[in-house]
């Protein structure tokens, strides 16, 4: 039997990045199906009090310097910690949630991944979202015009919100089922799941 993996994540999330890329290896493997939950990662943060690891300096330096690219490393996936981190993912996760249950939904989240994980674009300028979006064959105008519907604003905060009464407290947040795993280095705790 399929098994479903939710997969609460927030772009502007170096270890979001590297638990989707993660999860698409292991989606692959075992034949499981990744449900992309959108969330607004500073709305969490504020309802749950905690707080973004690099606000501590020490902490932030050692994740950023050397415990990501040991990750990305182990996972064989590429990472560049971008220049214009903290990244206002605002309008890009309203993307996401305006995408979800379209074709080009997995296209979306691939070309935002990579645009900030990968090449490092500044992808809280809105012209550079829109390049960004058309060089991936998306249609940018559209996305962007969807991130301003009252529905789309709406359905981001219903989603934070829940997941705030479902435990979550930071991204990536993943669930098989009603078992909760946070954090992407949690990643072989999914796979023993999934086995």
């Amino acid at each position: 039997m399929s098994q479903t993996v939710e997969f609460y994540f927030d772009f502007g999330s170096p270890t979001a990045y590297l638990a989707h890329r993660r999860l698409q290896q292991l989606g692959a493997e075992y034949n499981c199906t990744i449900d992309y939950r959108p969330i607004l990662l500073g709305g969490l943060f504020k309802a749950t009090g905690n707080t973004s690891p690099v606000t501590v300096p020490a902490k932030g330096n050692y994740m950023l310097a050397h415990d990501l690219p040991r990750f990305a490393a182990l996972y064989q996936v590429p990472l560049t910690i971008n220049p214009h981190f903290p990244i206002n993912t605002l309008n890009l996760m309203r993307g996401a949630v305006a995408a979800q249950g379209k074709d080009y939904c997995q296209a979306y989240i691939e070309a935002v991944f990579n645009a900030i994980w990968v090449d490092r674009e500044n992808m809280g300028d809105l012209e550079v979202v829109g390049r960004v979006l058309s060089d991936a064959g998306l249609d940018a105008q559209q996305i962007i015009a969807g991130t301003q519907e009252p529905e789309v604003k709406a359905a981001l905060i219903n989603n934070t919100e829940a997941a705030v009464a479902r435990g979550c407290f930071g991204a990536p947040t993943m669930f098989i089922g009603d078992d909760m795993f946070f954090g992407q280095d949690r990643m072989q705790f999914i796979e023993m799941a999934l086995q």
